[in-house]
């Protein structure tokens, strides 16, 4: 559309060819918002039809207005009609902060299309001068005066799906779900910065660099140089620094997901400070330091995105940062976001180095060595100093030597079944030689994944249901107990031999041991993402390879006719030989007609086969996906059951409710506590004399492990929304219930964006 905008200021295209577009989209955004007439469900497909129109008015609205002014108000006149009867697209659930629910209402926040509005009207009233868009043509204007501008032919909008036969709440929540993943925003605002620091800037500038940021971001995610050598040429007439930096970070804490992976901004970032190495180092250090600050009110996927980000980034320049600046979090609680920030962070930098390098970096503030995860290796039970009993150290040891001696997995199975079973009991056997197999696959990661190659069957014998797998789990855990890194990694490789299953880790997670945790450490979590991203990358897989399947049999079908075809015309081919009818071909090329049509056949057969196969397993695959979210979403509402507050106690509830759920748009111009100094990318009104001053983290413990498991809640329900809302009649049948706690039902419908009016009375 932006491009059909300067085909028409240079003379290509006629205003009214363009204006006909306009109002083809207007009229069908319009209709599709009409209650009666249309599908509100779909009103993400109407707002992208208008933000097409809006967002072309910067690069032509100057020429309409001079050339077709009745025709361009109308439309303008439309839009404006149109956002008095569309609904405000709230975004809580999307939204990478999380505030207070009286200060957001006092904020009055606009979603994406109300903001645009906003700015498209002010440029309006500024005579539709824009000077962050060049004009070349105007200095061709007499020459393109001179030529033919042509017209558009006959064009139609797609139509919205029709509304469900049945209004109910998940009906319409499906729909709602499907137009929003295939019409999202690209781009949800965020501002870290005070609106000073974009000098000489008006309000439609600020979209104008975004979209010219994004478009580069789009189109060099292949060229990750070029794409920053663009980045810092943009054709803008005042420095962007800060709004690049903005839009960056915006979009590496996208919700639902970011357009690419989150190492391609790591990328263009590291390689933004290398091209503007005075200026975009330190807009980067305010921006950490301004989310750092809000760190509390930052989403929990949002939170781990950004602990990923800083410590890679980190990595690649020498793991340099001023964190005297933040040692004052040891004086925190453990619970404290802050802290809890500072440590994941050092735990990640210790995975992408080591312990000693990681612990010379903050040699400014020793002090915070304590938030270092353990160092050493792993912790054997079974080892020659420990103090085990002589018998089970021995025992051990002779499994160690079977091993070295590459005894097969079934002999190691009858050694135990045998020997150590009858003795010792199952529990001590599997502790035992789940341990021995651990350390002799501790050296590496190849020994770990030889090991379970070899004797999987072993592991797999002796840990035949869910419970035994949560002993198993609970022995890798013991085992790597110093390193958070390899217990995943060994649970992850574990479950992709199938030796655990997700419910399994599920069980495992909500334990009452592990629940403690959850407020204080990423560890369990990452247990939990891993098991969960597991479960659906199968599924993904198998609808890839039964699509691909798919075409292969109707490519087949079409191979086996056509061979079939062939051999039939062939055969049919007759001469008259001596005055008898005999058949024209001769016998090899019949032969040879023949086997073409039998390979191709069962090649075709082959394929359907392999098909029906994988669908089998699709089949199990969503069987084990609705069981792992009935169960992941039923340990969630007993654990919260149990801690949140009760509904009788309205005081609590509502201000637990205000602090965590509720989420609204981060578009405040205001500079509060996030203004950033200019010269070094330092807080402002922060720090005393080069310290910050701490005003400490008053949340109690119990109420912060309220907020943080509600946060993953939401986390989960919108991460894997789309594989959610296929099981969500089970799911309100066995787990959203009546009695279940309506701050755990309002974090699941923030995630999956399910209004919560659709809650049943009754």
């Amino acid at each position: 559309m932006r491009f059909l905008t300067v085909l028409m200021c240079s003379k290509v295209l006629l205003p009214g060819a363009l204006v006909v577009v306009f109002e083809m989209l207007l009229s069908s955004a319009c209709t599709t918002v009409d209650e009666e007439a249309g599908n509100p469900s779909w009103q993400a497909h109407a707002d992208f039809y208008v933000t097409c129109i809006l967002s072309c008015l910067p690069w032509g609205g100057a020429e309409l207005i001079e050339q077709i002014p009745e025709e361009i108000e109308s439309v303008m006149a439309g839009v404006e009609a149109y956002m008095r009867f569309r609904r405000h697209a709230s975004d809580s659930g999307f939204t990478v902060f999380v505030f207070n629910e009286e200060r957001d209402t006092a904020h009055s926040e606009m979603d994406f299309l109300e903001d645009l509005w906003d700015r498209i009207q002010v440029l309006s009233n500024n005579g539709w001068k824009v000077d962050s868009v060049p004009k070349p043509y105007l200095l061709f204007e007499a020459q393109l005066v001179a030529g033919k501008s042509h017209d558009f032919g006959s064009l139609s909008c797609p139509k919205q799906p029709d509304p469900p036969s049945s209004l109910s709440d998940i009906t319409i929540g499906k729909q709602k779900h499907e137009a929003e993943l295939k019409y999202p925003l690209r781009l949800h605002r965020l501002n870290l910065f005070p609106a000073s620091n974009a000098e000489n800037a008006q309000p439609i500038d600020r979209f104008v660099v975004e979209e010219y940021l994004l478009d580069v971001l789009l189109f060099f995610n292949g060229c990750r140089k070029e794409c920053a050598s663009y980045m810092v040429g943009l054709p803008v007439p005042f420095r962007y620094e800060y709004l690049m930096a903005e839009t960056i970070f915006s979009q590496l804490l996208l919700l639902p997901q970011p357009p690419f992976k989150p190492i391609y901004y790591t990328l263009v970032i590291i390689d933004l400070c290398k091209a503007l190495p005075g200026a975009f180092p330190a807009v980067v250090a305010g921006a950490v330091r301004a989310l750092f600050e809000k760190i509390a009110d930052l989403d929990m996927e949002c939170r781990t995105r950004l602990i990923l980000w800083f410590s890679h980034h980190l990595a690649n320049f020498q793991f340099i940062w001023p964190w005297e600046e933040w040692a004052y979090v040891l004086t925190l609680p453990k619970w404290a976001p802050q802290r809890v920030f500072v440590q994941e962070v050092l735990e990640r930098e210790v995975r992408l180095s080591y312990w000693d390098k990681i612990k010379q970096s903050i040699e400014n503030a020793p002090a915070l060595e304590e938030l270092l995860p353990p160092k050493g290796g792993p912790s054997f039970k079974y080892g020659a100093d420990d103090g085990k009993e002589s018998g089970e150290l021995s025992v051990s040891k002779e499994l160690n030597s079977m091993v070295k001696g590459r005894k097969t997995a079934r002999e190691v199975i009858l050694w135990v079944e045998e020997n150590i079973i009858p003795l010792h009991g199952s529990k001590f056997a599997l502790e035992v030689v789940i341990q021995t197999l651990l350390d002799i696959g501790s050296k590496s990661f190849t020994h770990l994944i030889t090991v379970l190659e070899r004797y999987g069957q072993v592991i797999a014998k002796l840990c035949p249901d869910q419970e035994k797998q949560v002993l198993l789990i609970d022995e890798i855990s013991s085992f790597w107990k110093n390193s958070s890194q390899m217990t995943a990694i060994a649970i992850d490789r574990m479950m992709g031999y199938r030796l655990i299953s997700n419910l399994a880790i599920v069980n495992w997670v909500f334990s009452k041991s592990n629940i403690e945790q959850f407020h204080t450490s990423d560890r369990l979590w990452e247990i939990l993402r891993n098991a969960v991203s597991k479960t659906y990358n199968r599924i993904s897989d198998l609808r890839r390879e039964i699509s691909s399947l798919e075409k292969g049999v109707a490519s087949s079908e079409d191979s086996a006719l056509k061979a079939k075809a062939e051999l039939e015309a062939a055969e049919s081919k007759l001469e008259i030989i001596d005055g008898e009818p005999v058949r024209a071909e001769n016998s090899v090329r019949l032969k040879r007609l023949k086997g073409y049509a039998d390979r191709a056949k069962d090649e075709e057969i082959s394929i359907r086969d392999s098909l029906e196969a994988k669908e089998a397993l699709l089949a199990r695959a969503l069987a084990e996906n609705e069981a792992l979210f009935i169960s992941l979403y039923k340990s969630f509402a007993n654990v919260l059951m149990e801690r949140l507050p009760s509904v009788s106690d309205e005081e609590k509830t509502i201000g637990l409710q205000s602090d965590s759920i509720d989420a609204m748009t981060v578009d405040s111009e205001e500079p509060s506590t996030m203004d950033v100094d200019k010269e070094n990318g330092g807080p402002k009104k922060n720090r005393l004399n080069g310290e910050r001053v701490n005003t400490g983290y008053h949340t109690g413990e119990q109420e912060q492990w309220c907020w943080t498991t509600l946060g993953y809640v939401k986390a989960f329900s919108r991460q894997y929304a789309t594989e959610i809302w296929p099981h969500i009649e089970k799911l309100d049948a066995e787990v959203f219930v009546e009695d279940v706690h309506p701050l755990f039902r309002k974090a699941v419908y923030a995630g999956l964006r399910r209004p919560m009016q659709a809650v049943r009375s009754s």
